[in-house]
Formats: C-alpha cells, sequence, structure tokens
C-alpha cells in the first residue's frame, strides 16, 4: 500500500496516500475519504511536525529572510522583489528569491527564466493542503547554500500561503516584511488588513513602499496622437519636429502625471496613522515595467532614471 505519511504513524486499514496520523492534513486530506480511520485522524491531537525542525536546519544559512507583500494584486510587487533581489546581489551580497504564489508565479519572467516549465499555459488549480505542501518543499528540500538574503514574493492577500510561510518559518527569526501599495484609497484599504496581520503573526513590518506614484517618463519617450473623426493619428514625429525647431530645450525635460489621487495622503499619511515606517515612493516608469518584462536590473540602464534612484534609496533603508 502506499501511504505519504511515515511507517510508524500509517494505520494498517488506511486508505492509499495517506498522510500519517500526525499530518496536519489528517483526516482532511482527499485520500481520506471514505476512511475508517478519517474522523478519529481529524479530531486527534498532532505531534510537534518534523519538518519544521528540517526547515529550520535548512534555513540556518540564510542569514536574512525577507517577505515581499501586498493587499491587492497588479501593484508592482513582483517588480519589486526582482529589483530588491537585483539591488541586493549587485551589493555583492548572496541572494535568492521565491515565489510562493503558486498559481500566478511572476517572478520566473522578471528573471528572464521563461519557458523553462513544461506546460507553461496550464493553470494550477490546487486547494491549500497542495499549496502549503510545496512551500514546505521549497523551503526543507531546496539546497539554498550560504545566502545573505531570501526574498520570499508572496502573492496579494493573506491567505494560505501567507500563514505557511510565517508557520514554517517562526523558528527561524524572520527579519520582516516590506508591503507594496499604490496611492489609491482601495489599495490601501486592504494595506491596513496586511499590516494588522503582520502584527497579529508577529512578522516586523519593515515599512511600506508606495508604488506607481504618479508618471514620470522623458519627454523624448512620449507618444502624441491626433483625434479625429476616424479614430486617432500618430502625430509623434511631427510633435518631436516641431518641437526641435521651436522649443528644443523642452528635449531634455521629464514628463510628470499624477496617475492616482494623492489628495488623501496616500501611504506616507496611513503609515504615520498605524505607526509602521514609510520607505518611499516609485513612480511609474514605463521602462522599469520594460526592465522587469525582459528579466533585467533596472539600476545598470540609463532609460530608467526615473525609477532606479527612487528603488535604491528605498533598499538603502
Amino acid at each position: 500500500m502506499e501511504n505519504g505519511g511515515s511507517k510508524g504513524d500509517v494505520p494498517e486499514d488506511a486508505n492509499a496516500h495517506c498522510p500519517g496520523t500526525q499530518s496536519e492534513e489528517a483526516g482532511k486530506a482527499d485520500s481520506c475519504a471514505g476512511c475508517p480511520n478519517q474522523q478519529i485522524c481529524a479530531t486527534a491531537p498532532k505531534g510537534p511536525d518534523p519538518d519544521l525542525v528540517a526547515i529550520a536546519e535548512r534555513m540556518a544559512t540564510v542569514k536574512h529572510k525577507i517577505l515581499v507583500l501586498s493587499g491587492k494584486g497588479g501593484v508592482g510587487k513582483s517588480t519589486f522583489s526582482a529589483q530588491l533581489s537585483f539591488a541586493l546581489a549587485e551589493m555583492d551580497h548572496q541572494v535568492g528569491l521565491l515565489d510562493i504564489d503558486i498559481c500566478g508565479p511572476s517572478i520566473p519572467k522578471m528573471l528572464g527564466l521563461e519557458g523553462q516549465d513544461i506546460h507553461q499555459n496550464d493553470a494550477v488549480i490546487w486547494r491549500g493542503p497542495r499549496k502549503n505542501g510545496l512551500i514546505k518543499q521549497f523551503l526543507k528540500d531546496v539546497d539554498w547554500g550560504e545566502i545573505d538574503y531570501l526574498v520570499v514574493d508572496a502573492p496579494p492577500g493573506t491567505s494560505d500561503e501567507h500563514i505557511s510561510i510565517v508557520q514554517y518559518l517562526q523558528a527561524t527569526e524572520v527579519d520582516g516584511a516590506i508591503i507594496v501599495t499604490t496611492p489609491q484609497q482601495v489599495s490601501l484599504i486592504d494595506v491596513r488588513k496586511e499590516i494588522n496581520f503582520c502584527k497579529k503573526v508577529g512578522v516586523p513590518v519593515l515599512g511600506v513602499v508606495e508604488n506607481m506614484s504618479g508618471l514620470r517618463q522623458a519627454f523624448t519617450d512620449l507618444k502624441f496622437v491626433k483625434p479625429g473623426l476616424a479614430g486617432e493619428i500618430d502625430a509623434t514625429e511631427w510633435a518631436m519636429n516641431y518641437i526641435k525647431e521651436k522649443a528644443p530645450e523642452l528635449l531634455s525635460v521629464v514628463a510628470c502625471s499624477e496617475v492616482f489621487d494623492s489628495s488623501k495622503g496616500g501611504a506616507e499619511k496611513m503609515c504615520h496613522e498605524m505607526g509602521v515606517p514609510f520607505l518611499g515612493k516609485v513612480p511609474m516608469d514605463p521602462q522599469l515595467c520594460k526592465a522587469a518584462e525582459e528579466g533585467r536590473s533596472c539600476f545598470a540602464d540609463q532609460r530608467c532614471s526615473a525609477s532606479a534612484p527612487a528603488l535604491k534609496s528605498i533598499i538603502d533603508k
């Protein structure tokens, strides 16, 4: 009979793939359905998880562990995680980057590792226990080696993955969490919940980063269109030639625009109210987005002059 638990904690009459009586999934896993021991396993007290000891031993060679969180998706959390890792590596640190967004990972793309999985377009349709098992496997079975930083890019919100990563790393001294948000009130509402989550589980909040804090773009990178009855017509070449002739000094300026309403103080005001550090603002920079899409560091790209200094200032803190 094939079972998932160790030989000593699997009843003789257990179903195939039994997780074991001491497992957190005992009596709850899909393989437990119809097992005569299901009710007993589900209500019996569980012993200490031996995997937590294995994780603690594996993580002993990792000096610093940083979680990167967000209340909502699409705020640039994974972009920040990747660029944080690039920056630390360029400072001669040994860095590991773990993406625990099992159903929607972005880090492979942002590190230029796209195309190495076998079924790239298949959806991962997993419930919490399977996700938690994979996260546990990442922590205890991967040979991380002796590294200075392990950056953990978590999915948005406060779901199974967040509870699991905190539980698995609780004995390894997590340095803290960086929370990424936009200035939008709908995003800040969920960031407050994320901060309260960190306080409840004992994870220090290293600070909050306000991403997409206004658009900054070199004037020469702007596109111009002429609206008409038949649709929009590209007028970029005409506009640039006109500016070169009439006002060439404009070609060296940076165009700025407020994307989200900041009249209510944004993330900085929220941090003051909740008593957590505000790390800084990162403008919305199309060149940063391009660097992330291509799996590159923005710090060696002069075209990222709008965002790279802001990111570097935050990371130096």
